[in-house]
């Protein structure tokens, strides 16, 4: 029988074992336990959101949707490596499962295929769900799958599960027939728990000591333009609603006005087109300026990523609002 860890040692477990972590809101009380059983804990199950961008989907995370409450995992994995935790307690991730699959992660033996759904999940796994899409497309960057490893070992060393903990981490695909989660380029099981189990075979600080490997572990270019694009992206979206809504045009305005939509005056339009072209001025230049400091000083750290791409957009807004005043 594993009793669930306190919220505080569950912190202090990732920490130790080297995770960058945020802590959500309320997720220290944060959880589903009015709804049944928390504990006892068998394992750890990993998952994929199926979502892009942070922010979004730590927030799905934590608030779950109108058809399932949050939180829906205990911590969300981000691109970057971040570990953001949502939920404390019974969390509707897992769902149900293979009692087969339950028993063989009880006895640390070898996973046998998954072909039933009568056991509950959500009382006895640890949930992690990692950003990815999850279509097979969608690249996992080596520092977020490193992520997964350190929080899986984290709480297979804190609960003593096996030597080698291999079998106390599954994937939401080993647990319940018809789930694919976690997959795509980048990321399997079987190297999750190879990487859990020599993990496991060190002290809690332990990294691999080889440059080539800690190379590989850090963002590279098209890691770090997804990331940033994500995040303005999301960022451009919100603030093109905000516009809209000041501006009293229809959110769907192009496309309503292509159907005889009157209700947008040519000045509002310009309003909303002036705003999207500066939006796109500070993408493009967070962008470049995210990329310029990667080929200058190689690895970036996520505070540095947010500076960077902070100062490029400042720069890219300025250099257009002294475009624009020489045009007048």
């Amino acid at each position: 029988m594993a009793a669930p860890l306190s919220a505080e040692r569950l912190l202090k477990a990732l920490k130790d074992e080297g995770v960058r972590v945020v802590e959500y809101r309320s997720w220290r009380t944060h959880n589903r336990n009015s709804r049944g059983p928390w504990g006892p804990v068998y394992g750890v199950m990993i998952h994929h959101t199926v979502t892009t961008g942070t922010s979004g989907s730590v927030d799905l995370c934590y608030g779950g949707r109108s058809d399932l409450p949050g939180p829906l995992c205990h911590g969300v994995v981000a691109k970057d490596g971040t570990v953001y935790l949502v939920g404390h307690g019974r969390a509707n991730h897992a769902g149900s499962g293979d009692r087969d699959v339950l028993n063989a992660v009880v006895a640390e033996k070898a996973l046998p295929a998954d072909n039933e759904t009568n056991a509950d999940g959500n009382t006895h796994f640890y949930g992690f769900e990692a950003i990815n899409l999850g279509d097979n497309k969608d690249p996992w960057p080596p520092v977020q799958v490193e992520a997964i490893v350190r929080a899986s070992a984290a709480l297979c060393r804190a609960h003593g599960w096996g030597k080698d903990g291999a079998t106390s981490v599954i994937g939401h695909l080993e647990w319940q027939p018809g789930k694919i989660d976690p997959r795509g380029p980048g990321i399997t099981m079987k190297d999750v728990r190879a990487r859990v189990a020599e993990r496991l075979r060190h002290s809690a600080g332990w990294s691999p000591a080889s440059s080539a490997e800690e190379d590989e572990m850090a963002l590279d270019a098209n890691d770090i333009r997804t990331i940033v694009r994500e995040e303005l992206a999301r960022e451009r979206d919100q603030q093109a609603k905000r516009t809209l809504t000041i501006d009293n045009v229809i959110p769907a305005a192009p496309e309503t006005a292509a159907k005889g939509n009157t209700h947008a005056t040519p000045a509002q339009w310009f309003t909303y087109l002036g705003k999207f072209v500066r939006e796109i001025a500070a993408e493009q230049g967070a962008q470049g300026a995210v990329l310029a400091r990667l080929a200058q000083g190689g690895g970036l750290d996520a505070a540095e990523i947010q500076a960077a791409a902070e100062a490029g957009a400042r720069a890219a807004l300025d250099r257009l609002g002294a475009a624009l005043t020489d045009q007048d």
